[in-house]
């Protein structure tokens, strides 16, 4: 019975997650140009910067990225460090930056369950769209993640609240495998407590 209910809460925080991930897939895109937003040429500009050479793919990823959500209100840089075995830890930290409202100093942390092997550390840009305020960060995104690093890799996800949704453009260095679902918790200060 218990194994029962266990797969029931599976399902159940499956559907959840996969009905709020279609929903940032399928948000409608912000009008071009917007006061307060970054084009893909800031970005592109600004990855180069922050990746160096492993930014090849950096222009396709983002503009993949506007092309399905349009322009950023903001984006993170900050680098992060994770590991799984079935179940699994992020941690990161970083600088939000917004045209509007400033820069503001950010820490994520997270757990993850799936089919996840490995270790990876990583320089992450993240995109940030529908930000109404910068506190606004301060919550958990859920999504869908998958990775493959052997020994390098580049990758993009999507992750969601609310109207609000974070793209982590990941370069990593490591070794892992797998997809998972999880969150990333944003706090204002560094804690080892991914709840």
């Amino acid at each position: 019975m218990r194994a029962i209910l266990r797969l029931l809460a599976l399902a159940f925080l499956t559907t959840m997650i996969s009905a709020d991930f279609a929903a940032a897939q399928n948000a409608p895109v912000p009008a071009e140009g917007r006061g307060g937003t970054y084009s893909g040429g800031e970005l592109v500009k600004t990855g180069h910067k922050f990746f160096g050479t492993v930014s090849r793919g950096l222009a396709e990823v983002i503009e993949s990225a506007i092309s399905r959500w349009g322009q950023p209100n903001g984006y993170v840089l900050g680098q992060e460090g994770g590991g799984a075995v079935v179940v699994g830890l992020r941690y990161g930290d970083g600088t939000l930056y917004t045209k509007n409202a400033g820069d503001r100093r950010v820490f994520w942390e997270g757990p993850s369950v799936g089919f996840d092997w490995g270790g990876d550390g990583a320089r992450t840009m993240m995109l940030v769209y529908n930000l109404p305020a910068t506190d606004a960060i301060y919550r958990r995104f859920v999504g869908i993640d998958g990775s493959a690093y052997f020994v390098g890799g580049f990758g993009m996800t999507a992750l969601t609240i609310d109207n609000i949704v974070l793209v982590p453009i990941r370069s990593g260095v490591g070794l892992r495998l797998g997809a998972n679902i999880g969150y990333l918790k944003f706090t204002p200060t560094a804690t080892w407590n991914p709840f």
